[in-house]
């Protein structure tokens, strides 16, 4: 029986001492203590005074018919019915002239403590009336005060401090009473306020957390956030703001997966079929129709990418893409080849301007440089769509090791909200058509060469991106 009430109260301690609620409750209950204190200490000290000052008020009405003319001749019983009345052994008046000594016929032997009434604070009061409480009881008291007996200058009284202390006893406990009950009443109004307030919800937020990161992948696990304008209320917009990004972000990686191993199903027979064209296309070489000369060279070039590609694993992800093998590549042809294949899917004729220099070259790699600038041409071709006046233009300079070249249209701009997930894959534009993977793709083309691909620009006047090759570093 011992045994489980010890257990109860360790699990009962458990819980207290390690949840908010109980953390909450006992700090209530430790603050609550400590303004009970704060009441308490400085209470006893102003009624000590208090009971003093009463002795001290007694004494001087005591005395006062002894000072009028004739009080000399009042009968000693009366005297000593006085004193006793006013809780004294004996009374002492200071007069200008002389001092009046009063006591019951047995004067004390000893004074164990001294108080001056006079020099007494409030700091001083809590002190002598802690000391009353706690060691005081068979001590004999010298009390001297200002009196307010005319012509005289001071009263003093030797008493027993027993009645004093009986009285501050009593008082003590009417205000710990008091004191606890107040105190106890404040801290759980406080506590349930704070609990409804703050822990509760906290609470939920911690649940919402909790079922959230069980199931990641159900939206209906997102936190509803409330329309608290405190800092609870921010922190469930923000948590449901986050558990939406990631909801989006493992949607995404679902979908990659899923591309993923659809392509991974499908790249062998992909790799044979395009075998089997390139085949084909090589016999075409041998014809010596002129549109056939013309256009096989294009046709073999693209055949080429194709089986490079489909020879991978063709999924996305830079972990997936071979380390580029860089050289010194001519970017004019390469920018007039790639141009010529994205312009073939536009269905309106666009201007394609390649102001590039004709000697200027870059250290990368052809087939990843390539695919980096068809990716971005084929995006300006899909934004302009029929637009009258189409026009799609790269320029380019080296800036010592650094080759910028520009991709600009004159479409429309990209709309505001795609811009956050610009370079994810799949964060396709209103205008659909596309798989939402070339920006992706492309930049991590270019920061797999060291550099990188910036939006400049992007409105109604059109939209212009910025591609950063650098050379290899050295050594």
């Amino acid at each position: 029986m011992l045994g489980r009430i010890r257990a109860g109260l360790g699990e009962g301690w458990r819980l207290a001492a390690h949840s908010l609620s109980g953390r909450l409750l006992l700090l209530t209950i430790f603050y609550g203590m400590i303004g009970e204190v704060l009441i308490f200490v400085p209470l006893i000290g102003q009624y000590y005074g208090e009971l003093l000052d009463n002795h001290i008020e007694a004494a001087e009405l005591a005395f006062l018919p002894f000072t009028m003319p004739g009080g000399n001749d009042l009968p000693e019983a009366m005297r000593s019915a006085i004193l006793r009345r006013a809780g004294a052994s004996a009374v002492f008046l200071t007069l200008p002239d002389q001092r009046l000594y009063f006591d019951l016929g047995k004067q004390p032997s000893r004074v164990d403590v001294t108080v001056d009434l006079s020099k007494a604070g409030i700091g001083t009061e809590m002190v002598e009336g802690l000391s009353c409480l706690f060691q005081g009881g068979d001590r004999m008291l010298h009390v001297t005060a200002p009196s307010r007996i005319k012509s005289a200058k001071s009263i003093g009284i030797i008493l027993s401090e027993a009645p004093i202390r009986a009285a501050l006893k009593a008082y003590a406990w009417r205000v710990l009473a008091t004191g606890f009950f107040v105190s106890g009443v404040a801290a759980l109004l406080l506590f349930f306020s704070l609990f409804v307030v703050f822990v509760r919800p906290m609470e939920r937020f911690t649940a919402a957390m909790m079922r959230f990161r069980d199931n990641p992948e159900d939206s209906a696990m997102i936190v509803a956030a409330s329309s608290r304008q405190d800092e609870i209320g921010v922190a469930e917009r923000e948590l449901a703001s986050m558990q939406r990004d990631l909801y989006a972000s493992l949607q995404q990686k679902t979908r990659l997966a899923a591309l993923g191993a659809a392509v991974a199903r499908i790249q062998h027979d992909l790799r044979n079929i395009l075998a089997n064209a390139k085949l084909a296309s090589d016999r075409l070489s041998t014809i010596e129709d002129p549109v056939v000369k013309r256009l096989t060279p294009r046709l073999v070039g693209s055949l080429d990418r194709a089986v490079a590609l489909a020879t991978q694993t063709l999924r996305y992800g830079r972990a997936d893409e071979r380390a580029p093998l860089r050289k010194r590549t001519l970017l004019k042809p390469l920018i007039d080849e790639a141009g010529e294949a994205a312009l073939e899917t536009s269905p309106s004729p666009i201007a394609f301007a390649n102001t590039v220099d004709e000697g200027l070259a870059v250290d990368a790699d052809s087939e990843q440089l390539y695919r980096i600038v068809l990716n971005l041409l084929r995006n300006a071709v899909e934004a302009l769509g029929e637009r009258d006046g189409a026009r799609v233009e790269i320029v380019a300079e080296r800036h010592g090791r650094l080759v910028s070249f520009a991709v600009a249209d004159n479409g429309p701009g990209i709309p505001q909200a795609m811009l956050p997930k610009l370079f994810q894959p799949f964060a396709r534009t209103a205008r659909g058509g596309g798989s939402g993977l070339g920006l992706a793709i492309a930049r991590d083309l270019a920061r797999a060469h060291g550099g990188d691909i910036v939006l400049m620009h992007t409105g109604p006047g059109g939209t212009r991106f910025r591609i950063d090759i650098p050379d290899r570093k050295e050594g």
